[in-house]
């Protein structure tokens, strides 16, 4: 039985990471700013006999990674995974944007990812066995005008990963990153995108369906993996297209829909 930390674990692919692993029979610790954690604790009891402990940590602040960290100290909780999943997007012109809401964003995204991992790879590496699973998205690989930030922060995600999977051979500690395309979750709505064309997309994968492959690729060691063909397609649009053409498409994809 493994101990499993997911943040953003309240809805999304993060309910259906907790799922999946409450499936499993492994131990699930939730962790969001999100009410609805207690409530999703208690659906996984219900469905699957498992108890759930929630710890409700802002990760947008940046005391938040070393307060969860030091929670689990004081419970002594030893963590073999942690899903890096909490994550939150924007939409609109940078120059447009609220400052404050766009360095929130880049707190959870790309500081709190990090200085999770910081706090947690030394325990495995010293155990000599873990697991760290990092939610980026296609946009990993690519750049998207009308959410500049978002998508630069999900770059760094993934080069993140792979650095560091790479540091880690020889350990028995494996990190993944899982860049998901457009999925259904209440991502669209929190950004203020629910009005683009790539929300009302009919290719939307399920979190579910996201959650079993980014599991898949975890249990295989796989340093990254992209769900679905079309979203393999898309990430592979920078080498064979110059970049100013990508970013053209990607843009024309985040526009609104014409009333």
């Amino acid at each position: 039985m493994k101990t499993v930390l997911i943040t953003g674990a309240s809805s999304g692919i993060g309910k259906a990471f907790a799922e999946l692993f409450a499936r499993k029979n492994d131990r699930v610790i939730l962790a969001s700013r999100n009410e609805k954690l207690n409530r999703i604790a208690r659906q996984l009891w219900d469905q699957y006999g498992i108890t759930a402990l929630t710890i409700p940590v802002d990760l947008a602040q940046r005391a938040g990674p070393v307060l969860l960290h030091e929670r689990l100290k004081e419970l002594k909780i030893e963590i073999d995974v942690l899903i890096n999943n909490a994550g939150s997007g924007s939409f609109g012109l940078l120059h447009e944007q609220d400052a404050s809401a766009e360095l929130e964003m880049l707190q959870v995204n790309v500081q709190s990812l990090s200085h999770l991992m910081m706090l947690f790879l030394p325990g495995m590496v010293q155990r000599g066995s873990g697991y760290v699973l990092n939610v980026g998205s296609t946009t990993s690989f690519y750049a998207c005008p009308l959410s500049a930030n978002y998508s630069a922060s999900k770059a760094f995600v993934l080069s993140l990963t792979e650095a560091v999977a790479n540091e880690l051979q020889g350990t028995g500690v494996t990190v993944t990153a899982l860049c998901p395309g457009a999925t259904q979750t209440d991502f669209f709505r929190r950004s203020r995108m629910d009005g683009q064309k790539i929300a009302d997309s009919k290719t939307l994968m399920r979190p579910q369906i996201v959650a079993e492959i980014g599991y898949a690729a975890l249990m295989k060691k796989k340093t990254f993996v992209v769900p679905g063909l079309q979203n393999r397609l898309l990430t592979q649009a920078p080498r064979f297209f110059p970049r100013k053409f990508v970013t053209r498409i990607t843009r024309s994809v985040l526009e609104r829909k014409q009333q």
